[in-house]
């Protein structure tokens, strides 16, 4: 049979040609090789009948079936394409899959028979299990059986529900809770303020609401904020410490005296956002919340009965010292201080223009509504800045104040601009003046900057001596001391390397004041003859 072939062998499908022996794979990567397998093809003697079978049945319309792609035995064995390759000369094929023809497979879906490379194209789905859950990841079965099982022995007899003062165990011992946060916790679960909850709905509420699983500061957190809020504010934190003054042993003598319980508990929310709100703009986040350690203080003061001893933000004596040297300065007791006030801080420790610095509120926008006029809150970010300058508030504080242009580095001008009061004031004391050269020679050495010229705020916050670098500049009292260290002091600093300057300062203050109390009381006789609007309110 003489037959003209025409066309493009790149174009040929290996498919069409049918060659079970042969890897598709390996047929159009070689051109030539389907070429010579195609003419071999062609002389084949069975291939004439075949192609013109196929020829008279294109011209009588009939279906052809020559891609392979039917499953009927009859066409398969009518219209089958000769082999190349004589019977038993062709090597054996690997095993294959009872599901027949990898062809088939293939336009069913992904086939493991195929070749490594189309693995590499239609690669297998990995199931990742998932990570993201939108109100939490619900707890384990474990967890939560047990959880239950707690619940039920506390509501057990309470078929409707427990009363506030009863919902304090479950607080504590199923939530890990504070004892303190009971009343927020209730509050936060009895959404429709029955006066109880049941069983149903602390389940719904702490289980099905995922709060088992989250970490106690994400609890804390979610408890106390706002629903349509997301950060705490001053307000959020008032429900625990009024609880807080209710319950603990520690603050129950306050009880008779509740304009005290509130200023207390004003100076606690003050010194939590003075230390734990960095941003400074009293939205208390949930990162920085995370990154403090109040968390650990509270649990503290759950545990502890004498609240002295939970120095971090609930001390009452750290408390008592800060309001009684607010009351001190405050001479007309308007609750509010003024520059003249302040000047007289430390025993006229500060000088003129760092205390003018203050008062422009460089450092801190005032909360006081009144021009001129520091209020409570305002001063008790000032003390706490000023007698504990090794913390990062602090420096943050200081460093805003000798900043003068806010260029963010502390350049020798600005010094030498604060220090020249304090030269001034040395020579007015009879006491043997430091030019400001040699002082600015100590600094470099205490701070290290790595240009001699100017610090920044990270190198000072890597120093310890920091602090002395600014007692230097506007606090001549504590400059004074610095250069005349107490060897019994350094010896008590090391022995008790926790304590922070803040907590030595109102440890001594105390003692003081409660000293001078006693001796008030014992010349007076009796508190019944007492003014009490000019004595101090302890």
């Amino acid at each position: 049979m003489d037959m003209d072939y025409s066309g493009e062998v790149g174009c040929l499908d290996p498919e069409l040609l049918q060659l079970n022996e042969v890897s598709p794979l390996a047929v159009k990567s070689n051109p030539h090789v389907a070429e010579k397998l195609f003419e071999q093809w062609l002389s084949l003697p069975e291939t004439t009948p075949l192609v013109k079978s196929l020829l008279n049945n294109a011209k009588a319309g009939v279906p052809l079936n020559v891609s392979g792609s039917t499953n009927s035995p009859k066409a398969t064995s009518g219209n089958a394409i000769p082999s190349m390759f004589p019977a038993g000369s062709a090597p054996p094929l690997s095993p294959r899959s009872s599901s027949g023809s990898p062809r088939i497979s293939k336009r069913a879906g992904p086939s493991v028979l195929s070749s490594p490379l189309r693995l590499v194209n239609e690669p297998a789905k990995e199931l990742i299990p998932q990570f993201y859950f939108q109100n939490g990841r619900p707890p384990p079965n474990e967890l939560k059986e047990r959880c239950l099982f707690r619940s039920s022995q506390f509501f057990y007899g309470h078929a409707e529900g427990l009363q506030l003062l009863e919902f304090k165990p479950v607080t504590k011992e199923i939530c890990k809770l504070p004892s303190f946060f009971s009343t927020a916790l209730f509050k936060r679960i009895d959404v429709n303020d029955t006066g109880v909850v049941t069983r149903e709905a602390f389940v719904d509420y702490w289980v099905h609401g995922n709060m088992l699983t989250k970490d106690i500061a994400t609890q804390i957190f979610t408890i106390l904020k706002q629903p349509d809020l997301r950060y705490l504010t001053h307000e959020d934190f008032k429900p625990i410490l009024r609880e807080l003054l209710a319950t603990h042993p520690g603050l129950e003598f306050l009880q008779s005296t509740p304009e005290f319980q509130e200023r207390y508990a004003e100076t606690v929310i003050y010194r939590i956002f003075y230390y734990m709100n960095r941003a400074g703009n009293g939205r208390l986040t949930l990162r920085e919340l995370k990154r403090g350690n109040l968390i650990a203080a509270m649990l503290h003061a759950d545990e502890e009965e004498d609240i002295n001893k939970v120095l971090r933000y609930f001390s009452y004596e750290h408390f008592y010292v800060i309001y009684c040297k607010f009351w001190e300065l405050d001479t007309d007791h308007d609750f509010l201080i003024d520059k003249e006030n302040l000047i007289r801080y430390g025993n006229h420790a500060l000088t003129y223009r760092i205390v003018d610095r203050i008062f422009s509120q460089v450092p801190r926008k005032f909360t006081s509504k009144v021009e001129g006029k520091m209020g409570y809150e305002d001063f008790v970010y000032f003390i706490l800045s000023e007698e504990d300058k090794s913390s990062e508030p602090s420096l943050e504080y200081w460093f805003k104040c000798i900043d003068l242009d806010g260029n963010g580095v502390l350049t020798k001008n600005e010094m030498q601009f604060f220090y020249e009061e304090q030269l001034h004031r040395m020579e007015c004391m009879a006491q043997e003046p430091v030019i400001f050269e040699d002082i600015l020679c100590q600094i470099v050495d205490m701070v290290g900057p790595k240009d001699d010229g100017y610090f920044t705020l990270r190198e000072l916050k890597g120093s310890k001596l920091s602090g002395s670098v600014f007692n230097i500049l506007f606090n001549l009292n504590k400059f004074m001391a610095y250069e005349s260290r107490d060897p019994f002091l350094i010896r008590q600093e090391r022995e008790n390397p926790t304590l922070t300057e803040w907590d030595r300062f109102a440890h001594r203050e105390y003692i003081r004041l409660s000293m001078e109390e006693d001796a008030e009381d014992a010349s007076n006789g009796s508190a019944d003859v007492w003014d009490e609007s000019l004595e101090a309110p302890f």
